[in-house]
């Protein structure tokens, strides 16, 4: 579902609840504050497996990753 190009990358701090896991599974792509909530490394990034399975990782859903160039949603899958 990569298929290259840009990913914007958001975590909802609402709905953290710094589980780590997706630092865990993407340590260049998030990190985790001193108030243990996750952030992207960077807003866009190259679409990659890791940061997809760091956002399927979440217990929360909190990491939301779009197409840069069209906004179109990567992840979580809409209904």
């Amino acid at each position: 579902m990569t298929g290259g190009g840009r990913w914007r990358v958001t975590v909802d701090r609402r709905v953290c609840v710094g589980s780590g896991q997706c630092a865990g599974a993407a340590p260049k792509a998030f990190r985790l504050d001193p108030a243990h909530k996750s952030h992207p490394v960077a807003s866009e990034t190259d679409a990659s497996e890791e940061v997809l399975a760091a956002a399927e990782c979440c217990p929360v859903e909190a990491v939301a990753i779009r197409r840069a160039d069209t906004g179109e949603t990567v992840f979580p899958p809409e209904d």
